[in-house]
């Protein structure tokens, strides 16, 4: 049985897979070749993560596909339910990457407060000429602790996300249409924990009590933060999306920016991937990362070994 993992998978992954008789193969496919490949090679599990999409099309064409499996949270590259309808299995790794994704809205944050992003572009510039000048222009910078962080969607990764807002020192309140309340369990190096609990509020409410918004919903048709969500926020107020591209209207983003009603933002996702806007791009106030959530070394462990379970789990024992 083959596996192609078309945008990769670690190497424990792999590991996992041929123990278990599996042949993996890490060839990446242009997604125009993709139809072609695999049923030369008789493919029956193919892995993607968000480069490579499973459309209908493909679906049709590729008979010997018995599962899909996407590597990380969302699945919207893939048709889930036409799959699912022609008795594909699809999976996905929805607890594998939230310890990775919180810590890098925590790192847009960090930085954001300090200026790291805007610094980190001016020092190689001026900073041998201009030292002063840039000291001044950062300093005045502001703490996270006793800040409020408000978190939009609080599924696993928006928990992961509070876990480490509390512990920083973070007053944390959330919004989710689905979740009433969550015990948040803050773990320490040494067995000792804290459990919190959290009841959401609505959305309004939530944009406008924080100092600083972190968004954490699946992907969706249309923009959840417009011009009106701005207008409800705080003045100079930060915001991180590491969730999903179009979640936030760029536009109204970038004249919040300017205006400064958003005193910075940090983004992972973009409307536009992979060629995102040159005003997203190009503006001072905005950290940037190319959508780059889940890529750790130990989020691509779990992961890959989960997907490899989850495989040999239904096609083992289908085979059975």
């Amino acid at each position: 049985m083959k596996v192609l993992a078309n945008d990769g998978i670690s190497q424990s992954g792999i590991n996992a897979l041929q123990e278990a008789g599996f042949e993996v193969l890490t060839t990446t496919v242009a997604q125009e070749q993709l139809i072609n490949y695999i049923n030369s090679n008789n493919i029956g599990t193919l892995l993607v993560r968000s480069a490579t999409t499973v459309r209908k099309d493909l679906i049709d064409a590729c008979p010997s596909l018995k599962v899909i499996g996407r590597g990380g949270v969302g699945m919207d590259n893939i048709d889930v339910e036409y799959a699912r309808s022609k008795g594909i299995h699809v999976i996905n790794t929805p607890a594998a990457s939230s310890q990775s994704v919180a810590e890098l809205v925590f790192a847009h944050l960090f930085g954001g407060v300090r200026f790291l992003h805007d610094s980190n572009r001016n020092m190689p510039l001026d900073g041998d000429t201009k030292f002063k000048a840039l000291k001044k222009n950062y300093a005045n910078g502001v703490e996270l602790r006793g800040k409020t962080l408000g978190i939009i969607g609080f599924g696993r990764i928006g928990r992961e996300v509070a876990k480490i807002a509390l512990g920083v020192g973070m007053k944390v309140i959330a919004s989710d249409k689905f979740v009433g309340k969550a015990d948040i369990k803050v773990e320490f190096y040494n067995g000792q924990f804290i459990n919190v609990e959290i009841e959401t509020e609505p959305m309004k409410d939530v944009l406008k009590h924080s100092d600083f918004v972190s968004l954490h919903v699946p992907a969706q048709k249309e923009h959840i933060i417009t011009k009106k969500h701005f207008d409800l926020m705080k003045d100079g107020v930060g915001i991180v999306n590491a969730a999903r591209g179009g979640i936030i209207d760029e536009v109204a983003l970038i004249e919040a920016l300017e205006s400064g009603k958003v005193a910075f933002a940090g983004l992972d996702t973009f409307e536009n991937e992979p060629t995102p806007a040159i005003q997203v791009l190009m503006n001072g106030r905005v950290s940037l990362t190319p959508h780059i959530g889940a890529a750790t070394n130990e989020a691509q462990d779990r992961i890959g070994t989960e997907l490899a379970s989850q495989i040999k789990s239904l096609l083992l024992t289908d085979k059975n």
